[in-house]
């Protein structure tokens, strides 16, 4: 399993599991449940805060869309750094 930082507009940054990630958005286990719309800031280890809008939200989990993609040379680079946490079958 990944982790990602989450912040919602004007909280505090926290860490949250991260599954499903793709160029285009990923799947959260949420601390501080958002609602849908919102918009959010991912930030994963070593690179940018990245925007996203919550498109979804079911209990605790819920889905990112990013507002621009990750670049294709960019995503390849992190999945080569998430390597050892993607271990598991939900982080493509």
């Amino acid at each position: 399993m990944a982790e990602l930082s989450l912040r919602r507009r004007g909280r505090q940054r926290y860490v949250a599991n991260l599954f499903d990630l793709s160029p285009k958005g990923c799947r959260v286990e949420f601390i501080e449940k958002p609602k849908c719309g919102e918009k959010v800031w991912a930030k994963l280890d070593g690179f940018d805060s990245i925007e996203a809008t919550v498109r979804w939200v079911d209990g605790f989990y819920g889905g990112l869309e990013f507002v621009r993609p990750i670049y294709p040379a960019v995503f390849d680079i992190l999945l080569v750094r998430l390597r050892g946490d993607l271990s598991s079958p939900n982080v493509r």
